[in-house]
């Protein structure tokens, strides 16, 4: 059992792009010095900042809630969505369902984010949504491939009902690795677009990193998406730092019907969202509602769990930023008065 996990392990740190997809690399402009670069370099890039032993040596409480959050069971297979409908299951792992098309965007269904299992492990009440639950799916976004985003096991376990992943340069080498078709990967660099049957989707820039191995980092490059269905728009952030970015964006490609946009797991101010600036970004890219996400799941960060929803209404009360905060599970359609139940404070 102990070599069945440790196969497993290894097997989930994926593989970076070597060979002809490495050199691909080395002909993009942003990709420098053996790695990609944010436009916008770290105050200090010779900081080295060890994410797991702050977590460990340094926790607040509480940074799990003390009881199961409460969730909605959706049918995802026969759910309608007369307007794009968003349904969020934690953290960052979102189904988009049109009339013509589901998009699934990071999905991660393991119950733990990272390659070894029981590490860091979900909050209760957000266990509920599995792979099998998932419709069909006809697009899969992901943002980067950091373990909160880019899960194995789930990705194992969708593999044969993806009809094609959009992702971002470099990734696409994971998922040939985990046994995908090479045929049905899209990898975009940033203000790259892909036309796909019901959806437009295209990279922009965002302000982290990447990597799945200790001693490999940004090899594989980041980004937050544009995803046009008809006369809809969404940005997806990802994950990435507050930016003169998000002003770019919505200059570019918005105004938006909604921006899904991290709030939580800010250990990483340069590389997270930190505490009000999810309203700040969703003024710059001019969206019309706000959707925290990276939140409710996955205690990555020092901060107590519920603080980042807290501080985002405050922020985003003096901005006049309206905000939707489903339920895990709970679809939302665009159009609709936006959830605003507070379910987390009990």
């Amino acid at each position: 059992m102990t070599a069945v996990v440790g196969c497993g392990v290894i097997k989930s740190m994926g593989n970076n792009p070597d060979g002809a997809a490495l050199a691909r690399l080395d002909t993009l402009p942003n990709y420098k010095d053996s790695g990609f670069q944010n436009l916008v370099k770290r105050p200090d890039s010779t900081v080295k900042h060890n994410r797991l032993f702050s977590i460990l040596s340094n926790r607040r409480q509480p940074i799990r809630p003390c009881y199961k959050l409460p969730w909605v069971k959706t049918n995802l297979k026969t759910l309608a969505a007369s307007a794009p409908t968003v349904v969020w299951f934690g953290h960052s792992s979102l189904l988009i369902k049109t009339i013509d098309c589901n998009i699934l965007i990071d999905p991660v269904f393991s119950n733990h984010a990272g390659p070894v299992p029981g590490v860091m492990r979900a909050f209760g009440g957000t266990k509920h949504y599995h792979a099998k639950d998932m419709p069909p799916i006809d697009v899969l976004i992901i943002s980067h491939d950091h373990y909160d985003h880019l899960d194995y096991r789930t990705f194992k376990k969708l593999r044969a009902s993806i009809k094609m992943a959009v992702v971002p340069m470099g990734v696409g080498s994971h998922l040939i690795y985990w046994g995908f078709d090479p045929g049905k990967i899209i990898e975009l660099n940033w203000n790259q677009s892909v036309t796909l049957p019901g959806v437009i989707v295209t990279a922009t820039p965002a302000q982290h990193h990447s990597n799945r191995k200790f001693t490999q980092h940004d090899k594989t490059l980041w980004a937050s998406y544009v995803i046009q269905l008809g006369s809809y728009r969404l940005f997806y952030g990802g994950d990435g730092g507050y930016g003169t970015h998000f002003e770019q964006i919505g200059r570019r490609y918005g105004p938006f019907d909604l921006a899904l946009l991290e709030c939580g797991q800010y250990n990483q101010p340069y590389v997270h969202l930190g505490l009000g600036q999810p309203a700040q970004a969703a003024v710059d890219l001019r969206a019309r509602l706000l959707q925290p996400i990276h939140w409710a799941k996955f205690p990555e960060a020092n901060h107590p769990w519920d603080e980042p929803i807290e501080t985002l209404l405050q922020a985003a009360q003096k901005l006049g930023v309206q905000v939707n905060v489903p339920r895990i599970g709970e679809p939302y359609t665009l159009g609709d008065p936006p959830r605003q139940v507070i379910w987390w404070d009990f």
